[in-house]
């Protein structure tokens, strides 16, 4: 498994970012402090990329985003507050007891009727939900980020903008061996976005979660 490390500077330019350009609301530092709170693992995304994901949902004027992984929901309420009026977020959470603190904390942020967490195994959901879909994030269990992408080109259209989170994974793209359990289907995912459905790039980021990354993409 794949060791984490966080610089100290690149957590304190992290935090300054934070406060001086994101300014989170107290709706998602209560996502993060329950999330503490209750024991859950620590691996929602950065403020910086919630509030990216805020933006790119803005920007391509998505009405239906698909979320992979909610967690707490803290990237949940990142994107649902930026839904035009009608809009609408699926987000799939394997656990039950994370999809309960996500419900509370969606519900303290006034979001419970834009957005609905479904429960279970997200390749089952996955097979239940119809598009198609104007945004999709993944951000779960990294063995099944080639079959997640796939059913993203399923439930999209061509245009619809793709987020895959964790793509550069402390390098480990280049040495998969490093995690076994994680790294070769990251390198196949990314594989997959190189090929003819997806036209991407990643960005490598630095930060509180370490060295890591994210694939942007749109579906062709």
């Amino acid at each position: 498994m794949i060791e984490h490390v966080a610089h100290p500077e690149w957590i304190d330019v992290e935090r300054w970012l934070t406060e001086t350009v994101v300014k989170p609301g107290p709706e998602h530092e209560r996502a993060l402090t329950t999330a503490q709170e209750r024991g859950m693992p620590p691996i929602e995304v950065q403020p910086t990329s919630g509030k990216l994901l805020s933006l790119l949902v803005k920007i391509s004027g998505a009405r239906r985003v698909l979320e992979i992984g909610t967690l707490a929901g803290f990237s949940s309420i990142w994107m649902g507050q930026a839904l035009p009026e009608g809009g609408h977020l699926d987000t799939c959470e394997y656990l039950p007891e994370h999809a309960a603190i996500a419900r509370e904390n969606l519900a303290e942020a006034g979001l419970q009727d834009r957005v609905t967490v479904h429960v279970g195994p997200a390749l089952d959901t996955l097979a239940t939900l119809t598009g198609p879909y104007d945004l999709v994030f993944i951000d779960a269990d990294k063995q099944n980020n080639s079959h997640y992408l796939q059913w993203a080109v399923r439930l999209g259209r061509p245009g619809t903008v793709v987020v895959l989170d964790n793509a550069v994974w402390e390098g480990a793209l280049l040495e998969p061996e490093r995690d076994p359990a994680n790294a070769p289907s990251i390198v196949e995912s990314l594989e997959l976005l190189g090929g003819p459905l997806f036209d991407a790039t990643v960005v490598q980021t630095a930060g509180s979660k370490g060295w890591d990354g994210f694939a942007l993409a749109i579906v062709r």
